[in-house]
């Protein structure tokens, strides 16, 4: 899909049709072209592509868009990593660290991989699709995506947020399969999410970003047991035998 912004092409990424409108939204929130709901007046398919594989997101007159500066340009595949990023330090230019005060009972957390797999329809059918799943502290789901591409199914549910003006979401946790990578943490700081977490392993420059944006990392959530990697001041104590820190 081709995300073009007041016309102007921006970016193209593969993806699973459905929920266009939260991919761009959540795309163009995590470059940190917009910030509101007010920024967005509206996204609409390009009329000339028939497949539907072109959107255009119009912003509000008031944000002025610098496509020279974009960290990333016209071209980002879906599994893309870090997808030529600048620096930790440039992408706290647009997201500061966060100090959300937020507590979750290693319970709860153990509860998220199951409930984000009962949502993951397409992938029973296929098992080919990754997922993201929001949930509030209490492990109540908030939105759950699915896309063939891990980064794109975050991009689904944070976009969600922005469009119905549910954000920030720094009281929320932030379930996602496969591995925990740099960009993830970066989209779940720009949605000023504090909490997010893995069924896989993170790699170390997620760590890393983690410890520097105030994000609480939590990988191989699986079972009965998870790690934690970055401020576990967020996960309350109560501990068993076989959960580790």
């Amino acid at each position: 899909m081709e995300i073009r912004v007041d016309t102007r092409p921006l970016s193209v990424t593969m993806r699973t049709p459905g929920n266009d409108e939260e991919l761009a939204a959540g795309f163009l929130l995590s470059e940190g072209l917009v910030c509101r709901r007010e920024d967005i007046l509206e996204i609409i398919p390009y009329p000339q592509n028939r497949e539907g594989n072109v959107v255009n997101v119009f912003l509000s007159p008031e944000v002025k868009v610098n496509f020279a500066q974009l960290t990333r340009h016209v071209f980002a595949s879906s599994s893309c990593g870090l997808c030529g990023k600048a620096t930790i330090e440039a992408v706290h230019q647009h997201f500061p660290p966060l100090r959300a005060r937020l507590s979750v009972a290693p319970a709860i957390l153990l509860q998220l991989p199951d409930r984000m797999r009962q949502e993951q329809a397409t992938f029973e059918r296929t098992g080919g699709l990754h997922a993201a799943a929001l949930f509030d502290s209490k492990g109540d789901l908030v939105v759950s995506r699915e896309d063939v591409g891990r980064h794109n199914a975050v991009d689904k549910v944070i976009g969600y947020g922005l469009l119905q003006n549910q954000l920030p979401f720094a009281k929320h946790m932030l379930m996602v399969s496969g591995r925990a990578s740099f960009e993830i943490m970066q989209k779940a700081l720009a949605a000023r999410i504090a909490v997010v977490c893995s069924v896989s392993a993170p790699s170390g420059l997620a760590v890393e970003f983690a410890r520097e944006s105030g994000q609480t990392l939590v990988g191989f959530l699986r079972g009965e047991s998870f790690n934690v990697y970055s401020h576990s001041e967020r996960i309350s104590k109560s501990i068993g035998p076989r959960q580790r820190k």
